[in-house]
């Protein structure tokens, strides 16, 4: 058996797997992802928004952290604590659903890469491609029965790894920036009207000038800036890593601490990725570039090496984002089961204290989500995009809860410090969750609603295990309510309606 000791995690190891998890697929597609977008004013903002309200969602689990140091479970419990059984198995639900399709999108980018090199694999949806991810999957599979500290330690080691190319490429475009490449791409497409101002950009070089002078229909800045948002969010998932793996911190007060540093380091990171390749390229070749786009854009500047060493990069960096996502998903499953939301087979450990059965349950959902990328034109964007919606959800009810905390002053009776600021933190981050929801639109959130409705099904064997009352009224109704929203969204899917 395996000393709990053994399974504690620091403060760094705490923090590795926040940057672990959040420094993933996401970082690795911003060039292409916001030239198509946005130009660089509409990038500042939109990083403006995503930084400030995932930055006040990071302070409230770090409050939470240390107002409700006895829920220590992660994210759902807190949905569960503030607003009910029934959501609070909603919050779990999707945020184990997110987090298993958010490693789907992994494996489709690492095939994507491999596809520039080997045609096989295509844009990652290919049979092949599948096939080869599938073998990696339970390569993983046997890794994470063999534990949760030697993942994490794993995963520490990665990390480290994978931030090597990340700098690598900043540094490179700080010394090939270009001024009046940024300055062309700052209001978005270059207006026709100075197509001759700027014809010696072309002096420099990179392919696709001839668009220069060929602007699409203007589209408005909050429309550019929209159309980000899901992405931003995409990019940021993970950061309530160290919450969710409360229980093996060596200290309460390094969650917050590792949460906070986590997000402030892969913040920069991801502004100075998006901004720099603004200064290389023009906003149609960038949009232009296959995933993952940092390599095409480190290619157009060093050559083909470049896009090799991204390349490689790419795939231990995906690797090792995929192992913590696999471990807080296997994690959300067992601390729900723990708390009675989930059926308590997923509550069960094997020798090595790592909870099995939700790791089953984890990477079989995971190989039916690969196989069905098979009939998606778009699966990384898809992927992508359906796990911020489904992971925005338990983030809402986060804030939420926080948000209740302040108001309603509960645990402020004895320590009063703070209570204003907090309760603006949570407000902003409870606005900031819903804002998202809204940019994301209808279809993704009637996507949602397949997992969350049909997925009820594990909250009712719950509940029967515990033979307790299935809904309270307000339950039962938004219970209906998403079965409804599943049915249109299937309607939607079989009518064409909504396509993927």
């Amino acid at each position: 058996m395996t000393n709990a000791a053994d399974t504690k995690l620091s403060l760094w190891s705490l923090t590795a797997l926040v940057v672990g998890s959040m420094i993933g697929a996401g970082i690795f597609s911003l060039p292409a992802t916001f030239g198509r977008a946005t130009g660089g004013f509409g990038a500042l903002i939109a990083w403006c928004i995503a930084g400030g309200g995932m930055l006040m969602l990071a302070f409230v689990f770090q409050t939470l952290a240390q107002r409700k140091p006895e829920l220590d479970s992660g994210v759902f419990i807190y949905a569960k604590q503030g607003f009910g059984d029934y959501l609070g198995f909603a919050a779990a639900l999707g945020f184990w659903a997110g987090t298993c399709i958010g490693n789907v999108s992994y494996y489709v980018l690492i095939k994507s890469t491999l596809g520039a090199f080997f045609p096989i694999f295509g844009n990652g949806n290919t049979v092949p491609a599948v096939a080869v991810a599938s073998v990696i999957l339970w390569a993983f599979h046997v890794l994470l029965l063999r534990g949760v500290k030697g993942a994490a330690s794993i995963n520490t080691i990665a990390t480290f790894a994978k931030v090597i190319p990340i700098f690598c490429f900043v540094i490179v475009l700080i010394f090939a920036f270009k001024g009046d490449f940024f300055v062309a791409n700052f209001w978005g497409v270059p207006d026709p009207a100075r197509a001759g101002d700027l014809a010696h950009l072309n002096d420099y070089g990179y392919a696709g000038h001839a668009a220069l002078g060929v602007a699409p229909a203007p589209e408005s800045l909050f429309s550019q800036v929209r159309s980000t948002m899901l992405v931003t969010v995409f990019v940021f998932l993970g950061i309530e890593g160290a919450s969710v793996y409360s229980r093996y911190a060596k200290r309460r007060s390094h969650i917050g601490i590792a949460t906070v540093l986590g997000f402030i380091g892969v913040l920069c990171l991801m502004i100075l990725v998006t901004m720099l390749s603004y200064g290389v390229l023009l906003r149609p070749d960038l949009a232009a570039l296959r995933q993952p786009s940092m390599a095409g854009v480190l290619e157009a500047v060093v050559g083909r090496w470049g896009a090799v060493f991204i390349s490689a990069g790419l795939i231990i960096s995906v690797l090792g984002a995929y192992l913590s996502w696999s471990l807080l998903a296997a994690e959300v499953l067992f601390s729900a089961a723990k708390s009675q939301s989930m059926p308590k087979i997923f509550a069960s450990e094997n020798s090595r204290a790592v909870p099995s059965a939700a790791v089953w349950l984890t990477n079989i959902t995971i190989q039916v989500f690969l196989v069905l990328t098979l009939f998606s034109d778009y699966a990384f964007q898809l992927a992508l995009e359906l796990t911020s919606s489904l992971t925005l959800i338990p983030y809402l009810l986060v804030g939420a809860y926080a948000l209740k905390l302040a108001w309603t002053k509960e645990t402020y009776e004895t320590d009063a410090r703070g209570h204003t600021k907090d309760l603006v933190i949570a407000a902003i981050a409870t606005f900031y969750a819903l804002l998202m929801i809204y940019a994301g639109g209808l279809k993704y959130l009637l996507l949602s609603a397949i997992i969350y409705g049909p997925g009820t099904v594990l909250f009712i064997l719950a509940k029967r295990e515990q033979k307790a009352e299935l809904f309270t009224t307000a339950e039962r109704i938004l219970f209906i309510v998403v079965m409804l929203a599943a049915i249109a969204a299937l309607w939607s899917l079989a009518t064409g309606v909504i396509t993927i």
